[in-house]
């Protein structure tokens, strides 16, 4: 009888299991930005409490504080509270906790639609307030936290002690004072307005766009179709023209800088130099292969020096403001790919190198900061895999490097003030998420949290990550494999590329399951290899790894991707007449090369977003890889989907939104011209409202289409 129990109970737990890992994903649920319940758990709002032993956390609506090193964690506050002492001053109430900013141990501050406001935690109340003026973009604090600096319209703001400051006063079409949208985001720019380190000063950006064309987009949801042009400088056409100009808060007066010509260069970088007298800024030729690095005089606007110069055949492309050490301000850091890599350099404010701090066949990602004595940087590189991340550290003396971590994976640390310890955020392959603390020699202090495997319940495949040669033969491409759940090898399967392939991209991860989308994970469900691989042109590999493809994009990467189905179809359960391939963006681009350079290799495509001919695209971006069509028309000629139409008669569709201010409509359209012309029969969609993604609860339309679109024809 015993027996019999202990067999029945055997089959029961069997029965369970199977049970537990028989949920197929829903398309909602492998949708990005609605797939938050196949997500790893996250800690929101981890953040070390000022310069204290303490880290603070979100979990649901409640702030959790923890002390290094002890198990007990305590309640700081929730929703519910922190919405009392808002309506305790009149303030509307928060739907959620929204982000925190620790400004010291007993400084918090968040900011509402309408307020930035300071709050003593451990009282609970509000000790400093400061409203936003209604239609404010462009918010930036000062750096006591009393002022604000903000954009309306075309001009710049500032909010301090009650009063409203106008800086400018500017209503001509095309001018705007501050905006963040400068250079089209290029070069690292995330805004505009920069203030002094002693809230002295405002720098920001002054963009002249009223030479740049018109180009038309068109709302569609009103009874008459409203016209609703926006400024697109194309590549080889009039760019905007950028100045930097310091305003003095004092004296309510400007300077503009003296950046010189021509015109239409690019100034990037812009950092106040630590007692406020000077100013720095990269300026950078639109050829966008020489860069000067520039100090000025804030009071005057006068070039005083050039501290050095940068130059490569290809691309210079600055992204990061100089980084002054607080001991000694007469030296910074410095980031650049001069030597074939992304690291780090110290300079002295005279121009001179003093040392490269970081060096090898490998990249510096981020830069995490400093201890509290600058002895060491600290800061996260894929040294040891091109697609990990580890915590390293420099002594600045003496150059000397220790890497912090050393489990595979990615690893992404929030540095303590200190620098003592770093949180260590962490991901592998098959470790979902777990947050750890560790000291400065690497040690582990203890796990903060460590998140459940949220597919456990779900039937899924193996994934796999490898690498395959290039088409040169020489270098490694990293490629990720997802099979389909119950894989037998004895079958045939479909493959479904995924591709995007272009700079500043890089899909195959060494994290919670490879880097892939939820939607890869759910066409496996359904009985699809879904396959992705990193071409060379894309990041972190070395600039000569990424800028191969430069003046003649579409060409190598395309040479790359067909060595990945070359692999595909070496392998026996592969069904080699039916492999699809899908992408958006520069991914859309690369759909609809690959289709038509090589039409014998694929059943079908869905190219999304896709830019059709380099011409049609703009300025920044596009010079930066292509040149002009003008200085290149031979690289232009041969990129040209335009010129390829009709190679690929097979199943395509090309999907794009109407009103794209990115890759704009104009490129897919000519493509069906052409298409008509050439007499191919193209699938096509557009969604009317939506800019260059589909978002929101429209993006499960978008993403059933492209499904039903290769279970119907792949």
């Amino acid at each position: 009888m015993r027996e019999f129990f202990t067999t029945l109970l055997a089959a029961l737990i069997m029965v369970n299991i199977s049970w537990s890992q028989d949920k197929l994903l829903s398309i909602e649920e492998s949708v990005a930005g609605l797939d938050t319940k196949i997500r790893p758990t996250s800690l929101r709002n981890l953040a070390w409490r000022g310069n204290s032993g303490y880290y603070v956390y979100q979990l649901n609506d409640k702030v959790y504080q923890k002390q290094v090193g002890k198990a007990d964690s305590s309640l700081l506050f929730d929703l519910e509270s922190l919405n009392r002492i808002l309506g305790a001053e009149g303030l509307d109430p928060v739907k959620s906790v929204p982000s925190l900013k620790w400004i010291s141990y007993n400084k918090l501050m968040i900011q509402t639609k309408d307020h930035i406001i300071m709050i003593d935690p451990a009282e609970m109340k509000i000790i400093h307030l400061i409203g936003k003026e209604t239609g404010a973009d462009d918010v930036t604090i000062s750096p006591d936290f009393k002022s604000v600096a903000y954009t309306k319209g075309n001009n710049l703001y500032y909010l301090t002690d009650g009063e409203i400051i106008q800086v400018t006063d500017d209503h001509a079409p095309g001018i705007w004072n501050g905006s963040g949208r400068i250079h089209r985001n290029e070069f690292g720019i995330s805004k505009g307005i920069y203030w002094s380190a002693g809230g002295n000063f405002l720098a920001y950006y002054r963009k002249d766009e009223s030479m740049v064309g018109d180009y038309p987009l068109v709302d569609v949801t009103g009874r008459m179709a409203e016209l609703k042009s926006i400024k697109y400088p194309m590549a080889g056409m009039a760019s905007e023209e950028v100045k930097l100009v310091v305003y003095d808060i004092a004296k309510k007066s400007k300077v503009i800088l003296k950046t010189g010509e021509p015109k239409d260069q690019y100034l990037t970088g812009i950092t106040w130099g630590p007692d406020e007298k000077s100013i720095y800024a990269g300026l950078l030729n639109r050829d966008q292969n020489h860069l000067k690095l520039a100090r000025f005089n804030a009071q005057t606007g006068e070039l005083t020096d050039i501290l050095f110069e940068e130059k490569h055949p290809r691309y210079v492309e600055p992204e990061h403001p100089l980084l002054f050490l607080k001991s000694d301000d007469s030296k910074f850091i410095w980031w650049s790919e001069r030597d074939g890599f992304n690291h780090l350099y110290l300079y002295g404010t005279d121009g001179r190198l003093i040392n490269q701090l970081t060096k090898g066949p490998w990249e510096v990602t981020r830069l995490l900061g400093f201890d509290e004595k600058e002895k060491y940087l600290f800061y996260e590189s894929n040294e040891g895999s091109p697609i990990g991340r580890q915590i390293c550290k420099v002594r600045i003396k003496t150059c000397k490097k220790v890497c912090l971590t050393d489990v595979p994976g990615t690893h992404q640390a929030i540095l303590h003030p200190s620098g003592k310890y770093f949180i260590d955020r962490f991901s592998g392959r098959d470790v979902p998420l777990e947050y750890s603390v560790v000291n400065h020699n690497g040690q582990k202090v203890q796990v903060i949290f460590t998140a459940e495997n949220p597919l456990k319940d779900f039937q899924l495949g193996e994934v796999k990550v490898f690498t395959i040669k290039a088409s040169d033969a020489i270098s490694d491409l990293y490629c990720r494999m997802v099979l389909p759940p119950g894989f037998d090898p004895g079958k045939k399967y479909p493959v479904i590329i995924y591709v995007y392939g272009g700079p500043h991209s890089q899909l195959v991860q060494d994290r919670w399951k490879g880097g892939a989308r939820s939607w890869q994970l759910f066409m496996s469900q359904k009985g699809y290899i879904a396959f992705t691989m990193d071409n060379r042109g894309t990041s972190n590999r070395g600039l000569d790894f990424e800028s191969v493809t430069h003046r003649q994009l579409g060409t190598i990467e395309v040479e790359d991707q067909l060595k990945g189905v070359e692999y595909l179809k070496s392998l026996p359960y592969v069904d080699t007449g039916r492999i699809g391939v899908h992408g958006w963006s520069y991914g859309g681009f690369m759909t609809l090369s690959m289709l038509n350079r090589s039409p014998d290799d694929f059943k079908a495509g869905v190219a999304g977003g896709p830019v059709i001919d380099w011409k049609f695209y703009e300025v920044m971006y596009g010079e930066r890889y292509m040149d002009t069509p003008q200085s290149n028309p031979e690289g232009y000629e041969q990129a040209s989907l335009l010129n390829q139409v009709g190679r690929y008669r097979g199943k395509q569709l090309i999907i794009h939104g109407a009103q794209d201010p990115v890759v704009v409509w104009q490129n897919s359209l000519m493509y069906l011209r052409r298409a008509v012309e050439e007499g191919v029969q193209v699938d096509y969609f557009v969604y009317p409202t939506h800019e260059h993604n589909v978002r929101g609860k429209d993006r499960v339309h978008l993403m059933q289409k492209v499904t039903d679109y290769f279970l119907e024809n792949l």
